[in-house]
């Protein structure tokens, strides 16, 4: 059973940062690239940043230089580091997995809100 369990989510004042973690089971980690997603009220879930199988990285421009995806294969983990947070930040962040043949997967969502 493939599990993608997010944490790290919460509550945090303009300017700060919050590090969310996502833990996979289930599946050969490495063999998937991992992304984030962020759906804020109201609006449709979009793209934040991707880590491939062999470590390359890419933002949504919204959060580049703010935001570090980082991957942990030795933990089934991937990471996202987010600094510099303001009020468009606040979403339910997914965690998701995709091999190369297309074959995905979501987590549970995290909520992450910004506000003073």
């Amino acid at each position: 059973q493939v599990q993608l369990v997010e944490s790290g989510g919460g509550l945090v004042q303009p300017g700060g940062s919050l590090r969310l973690s996502c833990a996979a089971s289930g599946i050969i980690f490495s063999a998937y690239a991992m992304a984030w997603y962020r759906q804020a009220p109201g609006k449709q879930r979009e793209w934040v940043t991707t880590i491939t199988r062999r470590g390359n990285t890419d933002y949504a421009d919204s959060v580049k230089g703010r935001f570090t995806i980082s991957r942990d294969n030795a933990r089934n983990t991937v990471y996202l580091q987010m600094n510099s947070l303001n009020a468009d930040d606040t979403a339910v962040y997914y965690c998701n997995a995709r091999d190369r043949y297309g074959g995905e997967h979501w987590g549970q969502g995290t909520q992450v809100t910004v506000s003073s």
